[in-house]
């Protein structure tokens, strides 16, 4: 109703515009049972990085709402006809903005912009993409069509609100629902993410407040019927936030839509629905924690304390430490130091080679080995080394109040712990308590990072941990995707969720560079637009999402300074970080037509990443002219069919996922396809192109 009030608004005859609107009028006044809103007129997103050409649709002044068609383009100026009427008029080619509509084929690529790497040992990636949410799902369905296991999204709720994270007023004039704009721009999203989920096991989890609580959950009905669904009360602000003229608002309310055999799994009792203080959270975690040995973060370096700079010899037979040699000078090469034993030296470096630091000395290291209470962890064969951990002073003490039990010993002589009070079940459909806090996790954490609060109502993120966790708490090598990403707040929660129990989960998050509504007005009135590089700097995915994530996982705030506190899972302090590594993105639009004919490879790299599964550190270079191996990132792109005996005899033997021939003629490539021992195999360009092709957004 709303487009045909939009179309009637248009008619020149008054007479006839005075009788179209009572006819519409009449339709509105029908009564009807259950959900229903209007679908809007077509979405549109600016595509800032496509140059303006002749019949393209384009946008004025960076206004979505203000769309023209381009006729014709000469000198600098563009003669257009108004979007959906007669008007023409000839604007500066400066002033316009090429504009993709809702529905639209598009070629989207991934600009790198930048990485923190925090565990150069581990093949761990996550990725964050700076862009449109629509169309990085739009991506995200070329990449991950039915695998991902949990999507949690923290979407805008509708109060009407002009901040920077998303323009959260969907009420439009003529919509007499007062919600149809909301619902319009929530269903298309929502059809592109069931596309993403495994239909046979995985979880979409929406939060949401009383505004749209009721509409949100009918059109899930709507749109999810084979799925279960169910909702939570979760109390995030125990003294209330006051609304005019009506009760405190305490609560939000979080939906679980379940599919396939998904189910939450127990979980300790009290953190659910008790205030849970840091001795107290102890009890309630799934495992006795081991702290790693080599220590991480900020003020790890040798030059910052070189006298937790030594070495420790490894009986490599018996699988445990055999003698512990002592700190040496900052100016001693460690290379030069000779080994009195036969056992195997193993110095505090990390894998690129930085001369780190034990988190203790020699003699607190001996007294805990005497106490069983140091082990060898894994052993990374890439880089033949072992983890080293330790059970800390503070799971020490509790070993001795009787809070922590020994329940036997291994092979190489130390403990096997566990919780004396652990209590689990599956949690209640209302959670509150301190870990919910938003005041107390979500904005407080944003300022000691920040030291402003440059981001409006975070979650706090124990609590997105919390409602996450009962879904992948068993599975370790999760997928988990967030569309609405604010201030990054799911990627924290699950670095902290993989610290605490040693998990690989794996985490996308996308959002917009939108910027608050007062500061475009300023950038207006300074001549500074969209796209310019100050603008940019001051949008949310960089000036916010993406520090945040590099400042927590390297355990610092935004000027360098170690991050102040602990993780109240643990006794992990929050400057140590975490040993995680994360891509940042800027989702572009390639040229069709270019990238059918080949030149566009290098630039398709990162989606090709994407879609063998993110695995090691994202390739940005075409390195050879006929083939591509890229055994660290687990696949390989066939360039060059001639070339196909040698690409398929290179890869043999060899643990690749995926394999990508470029090729047109088909008989060619199920040939190569045969003879490759490769698990997934792909037609480029034809897989990526007829992908987005009929990619619509259309369920």
């Amino acid at each position: 109703m709303a487009a045909i009030d939009d179309l009637v608004a248009q008619v020149k005859d008054p007479a006839l515009r005075a009788r179209l609107g009572m006819e519409v009028k009449k339709l509105k006044a029908r009564k009807h049972f259950g959900l229903v809103f209007e679908e809007h007129l077509p979405e549109c997103t600016l595509l800032y990085d496509v140059p303006v050409q002749k019949e393209a649709l384009v946008a004025r002044n960076g206004n979505a709402d203000d769309l023209w068609h381009v006729l014709d383009m000469q000198g600098g100026e563009a003669l257009c006809q108004k979007y959906h009427g007669q008007e023409q008029a000839t604007i500066p080619v400066r002033e316009l903005t090429t504009a993709a509509e809702f529905g639209e084929s598009i070629y989207p690529y991934l600009e790198p912009l930048d990485t923190v790497e925090n565990a150069p040992d581990s093949d761990l990636w996550h990725t964050v993409i700076e862009a449109d949410n629509y169309h990085a799902l739009q991506l995200l369905t070329y990449a991950y069509a039915g695998k991902v296991d949990c999507i949690y999204i923290d979407p805008p709720y509708n109060t009407g609100a002009k901040d920077w994270k998303y323009n959260n007023n969907y009420v439009d004039g003529n919509d007499q629902y007062r919600h149809s704009k909301w619902l319009s721009f929530m269903k298309h999203r929502l059809e592109l993410a069931k596309r993403l989920l495994n239909p046979r096991d995985s979880v979409l989890i929406v939060t949401i407040d009383e505004k749209e609580y009721l509409h949100l959950g009918m059109l899930l009905e709507d749109m999810f019927p084979e799925a279960r669904i169910q909702m939570v009360n979760i109390i995030i602000n125990k003294n209330g936030v006051a609304r005019t003229n009506e009760f405190k608002r305490a609560e939000e309310y979080a939906f679980f839509v379940m599919f396939g055999e998904c189910a939450p799994s127990e979980m300790k009792t009290g953190v659910y629905s008790t205030f849970i203080d840091e001795n107290d959270l102890h009890d309630e975690q799934e495992d006795v924690r081991w702290e790693r040995l080599l220590r991480g973060g900020s003020n790890s370096l040798r030059s910052d304390r070189p006298n937790l700079f030594y070495p420790i010899y490894i009986d490599e037979h018996e699988m445990k430490i055999a003698y512990i040699g002592k700190a040496i000078p900052r100016d001693v090469d460690w290379h030069t130091v000779e080994n009195p034993t036969k056992y195997r030296a193993f110095w505090p470096i990390r894998p690129d080679g930085t001369e780190a630091t034990w988190r203790m000395q020699p003699s607190s290291l001996k007294k805990k080995i005497e106490k069983n209470l140091v082990k060898i962890g894994s052993y990374d064969k890439r880089n033949d080394r072992y983890t080293i951990l330790y059970l800390a002073d503070i799971q020490e003490e509790r070993i001795k109040k009787g809070d922590i039990v020994i329940t036997g010993y291994n092979d190489d002589g130390s403990v096997t712990v566990e919780y004396a009070k652990a209590k689990k079940s599956i949690p209640t459909t209302v959670w509150g308590g301190s870990m919910f806090s938003a005041s107390e996790f979500g904005s407080k954490t944003i300022t000691k990072v920040f030291g402003d609060k440059r981001f409006s109502f975070p979650k706090s993120f124990y609590a997105t941990e919390l409602t996450i966790a009962p879904f992948v708490k068993n599975k370790p090598n999760a997928l988990i995707l967030d569309f609405f990403a604010g201030s990054g707040t799911t990627l924290h929660a699950v670095n902290l969720l993989n610290a605490s129990d040693g998990g690989h989960r794996r985490c996308i998050i996308t959002t917009n560079n939108e910027i608050s509504n007062d500061e475009a007005k300023a950038f207006a009135k300074q001549g500074i637009k969209r796209g310019d590089a100050e603008w940019e700097a001051h949008g949310i995915a960089r000036y916010v999402t993406w520090p945040r994530t590099v400042c927590t996982i390297e355990g610092h705030d935004i000027n360098g300074e170690p991050l102040k506190g602990k993780y109240l899972d643990s006794e992990r302090p929050m400057a140590d970080g975490f040993p995680a590594n994360a891509n940042f993105f800027h989702l572009g639009f390639l040229n069709k037509t270019a990238v059918s004919r080949g030149t566009q490879l290098e630039k398709l790299l990162p989606v090709l990443w994407l879609k063998a599964g993110a695995v090691g550190k994202c390739p940005v270079q075409l390195t050879d002219e006929h083939f591509l191996l890229l055994p660290e990132n687990k696949f390989a792109i066939l360039t060059d069919v001639r070339y196909a005996h040698e690409f398929v005899a290179a890869m043999a033997g060899q643990d690749y996922r995926v394999a990508y021939i470029v090729t047109d003629y088909e008989p060619e490539y199920r040939s190569i396809r045969h003879q490759l021992d490769v698990p997934q195999v792909y037609q480029l360009y034809k897989d990526y192109l007829s992908n987005f092709a009929i990619n619509t957004g259309r369920a």
